[in-house]
């Protein structure tokens, strides 16, 4: 999957807009526990969210049970 935006730099651009000790160290030298890593991932999504990227809507994978049902029935009379 390509990304259309280049996030490489995201870590250093992101320090010009906090002043939190905690953020600034977690941007610094990276989370060390799994708490410090959705920290992370949610910095991450502000910076996108700051710089206007949005990701691309999933799939619908959306079926309903008569679909299911209708599925069945085929597979059962062998068609």
């Amino acid at each position: 999957m390509t990304k259309a935006y280049d996030d490489s730099n995201w870590r250093e651009e992101m320090k010009a807009y906090t002043t939190s000790r905690y953020n600034l160290d977690l941007l610094e030298h990276g989370p060390k526990s799994l708490s410090q890593s959705w920290m992370m991932g949610a910095l991450h999504n502000k910076w996108k969210k700051m710089k206007g990227y949005k990701d691309p809507e999933p799939p619908n994978v959306a079926s309903s049970l008569s679909e299911f049902y209708k599925k069945q029935e085929g597979i059962e009379n062998g068609s």
